[in-house]
């Protein structure tokens, strides 16, 4: 094991959870003294835990997230304390109570871990000793949802910040990809082409990771006044990413072909100009996150390949093996068209007739 990048993950690890760290700390404290001070509640334990439960360090930190995590898990506390003091708390009746928390969770979610977070909470409830009053510990619970909901809107944590990064990371391996597909062309390097085929088929976490920042985002942007500003943004970068989405499912099944193809030990620099030509768009495309003006110049360079891709131009029309990887290359320079603005039937007039 590399320790000195085991520790800088670690490190990275830590810096990334600063922004989610300092919104639990702040909710539960809101929470525990509201609970404490306001409602004159002795002992606010639920106030804080269902807080912590509900924020989490998840990546959706979406308003709608929290608000189905907290409804969700207050049902279940008002399940559990209406159980508790109609039949008391014992052996069974915490067996009982689990059971239904249980299976009433799976019922309303298809979250497995969320059934598991509803069955802590409601264990609480089951174990510690009751309330003077019956309500206590479920109104505790309603302070955390609203205070969970109300600092996610005031309080977030930059989450577009989260998307750059993720759409960072995309781009890293898209580009890699790229760079080495040309490589392997250009040399006939089976090896590398193989390579590069493991490297992309693991693409699709990034693309959801860059999804669920996004998605956040733009939830919280909807409510939050401090984001009102980026929502231009974030609808761009939203349609960055799903132009990147299908451009990167797309490289998949060429990098399949090209490996397939180069067995042959044939040279093929043409396809390799090709390849290199969209490595230098897509760079630009992948600066085009933090500033737009990047979205022209990729645009032209993809215009400029597009306009290329005719079996006929290469004199390859009636070799349906490597045609079929200049075929392959037209949806995806369509969907990095896309990622750069244009409407998908502006993208497709621009394919040579075939």
């Amino acid at each position: 094991m590399n320790i000195s990048w085991t520790f800088k993950s670690a490190l990275a690890r830590v810096i990334e959870s600063i922004p989610p760290a300092v919104q639990i700390v702040v909710a539960a404290l809101a929470a525990y003294s509201f609970a404490f001070y306001v409602l004159g509640h002795p002992n606010p334990l639920l106030a804080v835990t269902v807080t912590i439960t509900t924020l989490g360090f998840t990546r959706d930190a979406r308003p709608r997230r929290v608000i189905e995590s907290s409804v969700g898990i207050v049902a279940g506390l008002v399940g559990s304390e209406l159980l508790a003091n109609w039949f008391g708390q014992g052996f069974w009746q915490l067996a009982v109570t689990l059971l239904i928390c249980l299976l009433a969770a799976r019922f309303v979610t298809q979250s497995s871990s969320f059934a598991l977070t509803v069955g802590i909470q409601a264990m609480l409830i089951q174990i510690l000793p009751l309330p003077d009053a019956l309500w206590d510990r479920p109104l505790d619970g309603i302070t955390a949802a609203v205070t969970s909901l109300l600092v996610t809107v005031l309080i977030p944590r930059n989450p577009k910040g989260l998307a750059l990064k993720d759409a960072a990371a995309l781009f890293t391996v898209f580009l890699d990809s790229l760079d080495s597909l040309r490589s392997a062309l250009r040399d006939v390097d089976v090896e590398k082409a193989d390579e590069i085929l493991v490297k992309v088929r693991k693409t699709q976490p990034l693309v959801d990771n860059w999804r669920m920042s996004l998605d956040s985002a733009v939830s919280i942007s909807r409510l939050s006044p401090f984001f009102k500003k980026k929502r231009h943004d974030l609808s761009a970068q939203l349609r960055l990413m799903r132009g990147m989405d299908l451009a990167t499912r797309n490289l998949r099944v060429i990098v399949r072909r090209v490996d397939f193809l180069i067995r042959d030990g044939v040279k093929r620099p043409y396809l390799a100009d090709l390849i290199e030509q969209i490595f230098e768009a897509t760079t630009d495309l992948a600066k085009a996150t933090e500033n737009e003006d990047f979205l022209f110049s990729a645009r032209a360079g993809y215009l400029e390949v597009i306009h290329q891709l005719d079996p006929k131009k290469f004199g390859i029309a009636d070799q349906l093996r490597e045609a079929s990887v200049l075929l392959l290359l037209r949806p995806m320079l369509v969907d990095l068209l896309c990622a750069t603005g244009m409407s998908e039937d502006d993208a497709r007039e621009e394919l040579p007739e075939v």
